[in-house]
Parts: structure tokens; sequence; C-alpha cells
């Protein structure tokens, strides 16, 4: 008697590539960089801190795809697990590994102190991807895990970096609220609503005390503007599913030019302008590889 025989995933580096949307990855380490600039502790160590919040982004992602398989597979069939490129138990087991290697990775560099952000912002991470993402709450829980990862950065000193922690926040909830119309496309209003709180966010991340750090700091929150803001435009103009997926792309893709604001806004220039420099190479990966 011969029984049916399950079919065998056979996963390569470019499936995981994709299930993580590795490229989107370059948008992550700026929220480190903003938070330990806004708290004077900017620091070689600063890039171990990076790399943990990274890992648990590419976790996020991997939970993300495991927890939406059966939907993909009815929107997105082409997505890693819904072709079976990758098997759920693979994405479960990487979405885990990559969370405990990102949270070793944050205390192991920022100590005892870096602890309660770090499990915050990983318990963050999975109740979006396991149970808010799709509520009302989806956009307020995904600004939160953002926020988190600023003040990731800041090895426990984070009350100086919380301003910030609440611009990148802004700027989160409003690529999540886009988000959640990539599918179906959305009302002409909507991007315009997001367009507005752009703005906004522009505007707080230009603020700074010194006429030498405002300039800076204007500077880039200007590019992030007419970047960001273009592509809702376009979607306000045309609220397609396409329309609003590329300004997803773009809210993703731009947000480096932001956290590169917020850190010459607080007095670290150099660290700024090359976290924004970053935001060219996360737009050509993501032609390349969905970052959505």
């Amino acid at each position: 008697m011969t029984g049916r025989r399950e079919p065998r995933h056979r996963t390569g580096w470019r499936d995981l590539v994709e299930l993580t949307r590795a490229p989107a990855a370059l948008s992550v380490p700026g929220d480190v960089v903003a938070g330990a600039a806004a708290a004077g502790v900017l620091r070689p160590r600063t890039l171990a801190t990076a790399a943990a919040s990274v890992c648990l982004y590419w976790a996020g992602m991997a939970a993300n795809d495991l927890a939406d398989r059966h939907v993909d597979a009815v929107e997105r069939p082409h997505r890693p697990i819904p072709s079976g490129r990758v098997s759920p138990a693979t994405a479960g087991g990487i979405a885990a590994g990559l969370t405990v290697a990102g949270l070793a990775i944050a205390v192991t560099a920022g100590g005892r102190r870096q602890i309660p952000v770090a499990v915050s912002l990983a318990g963050a991470i999975w109740l979006y991807d396991l149970g808010a993402k799709n509520t009302v709450a989806g956009p307020a829980v995904m600004a939160t895990c953002r926020g988190l990862n600023v003040l990731l950065g800041t090895g426990g000193r984070w009350r100086p970096a919380v301003p910030s922690a609440l611009v990148v926040a802004a700027h989160t909830y409003t690529v999540t609220v886009l988000s959640q119309r990539e599918v179906e496309g959305a009302e002409p209003s909507l991007p315009r609503r997001t367009l507005a709180a752009t703005a906004a966010v522009a505007v707080a991340a230009a603020g700074a005390r010194s006429g030498r750090r405002m300039l800076g700091a204007a500077a880039l929150a200007t590019w992030y503007l007419a970047r960001y803001g273009a592509a809702q435009r376009r979607a306000a103009e045309d609220p397609t599913a396409a329309r609003v997926q590329d300004a997803v792309t773009a809210g993703i893709t731009t947000l480096p030019v932001l956290q590169g604001a917020l850190a010459a806004r607080s007095g670290a220039g150099a660290a700024g302008v090359a976290t924004a420099v970053l935001a060219p190479a996360a737009a050509r990966l993501a032609r390349k590889v969905a970052a959505t």
C-alpha cells in the first residue's frame, strides 16, 4: 500500500531573501542611529545594535508571511510559502531563530538596560504579525514597533530619544495605513490624509536648535517629503492598488532619509548623511525584491 507523498520543499537563498524582504532591512539601521544620536551614545557598538534590529525585522517579515500564508495563497500565490518554495515550518523556524538572535545581540551590545526595550520590541513585532495586523489597531502597533526600534539604539538612555521615536512612529503609521489598501486600492482621501501627515512629520524632523543642525536636518527632511510625498500625490490622483503599493514602497525605502534628518537634528550630521544615502540603494533593490 502506498501513501501520498508530501511535496518536498527545496528552499534556496533567493527564497529566503524574498521571505524576509531582505533588502527592505536597509530601512532599519537608521532607527538605531537616530536613537543613539538623540541619546548621545552613537558609538561603534551601535553597529551591533543595528544588526540586532535587522534580525528582529527579518524575523517579523518571516512571521508575517507565516501568519498570512492562507490569504497569500489567494491574493499573492507567488510568495515563498504559498508557492511551495518555503515550508511553513521553515518560515516559523527562521522567524523564531532570528528573534532569539536579535535579542541576544541587542543585550550583548547594550547590556541589561537593553532588555526592557528589546523584549518589548520583539513582543510588539509578534503581536502585529499574529494578531493586530488586520485590525484597526494594526497601524498603531506597527508604529509602536518602529518607535521602540529607535529606542533600541539608546542603550537604556531612552528619554532623550522619545521625540525622534515619535516622529518615526508617525511616519510608520502613514505607511501601514496605506499598506492595508495596497491590494484593493483606496479612496483618494486616504493618500491625501497620509500626505498631510507626512508633511507634518517632515516639519518635525527638520526642527533643530542650532543653525548648522537645522540646515542639514531641513535639507534631508525636504528630500524625504519630496520622494515619499510625490508617491502619495500620485496615489491620490489615481488610487489604484498599484499606485497605493508604490506609495507604500516609497514610504519604506525613503525612511532612511527621515532617519538621517533626525540624526542630523541631534548633531550627528555625518551619520545622518550616511544613513540617508541608503535610500537610493533601497529603492533600487525594491525593484528586484518586493519591499511589502
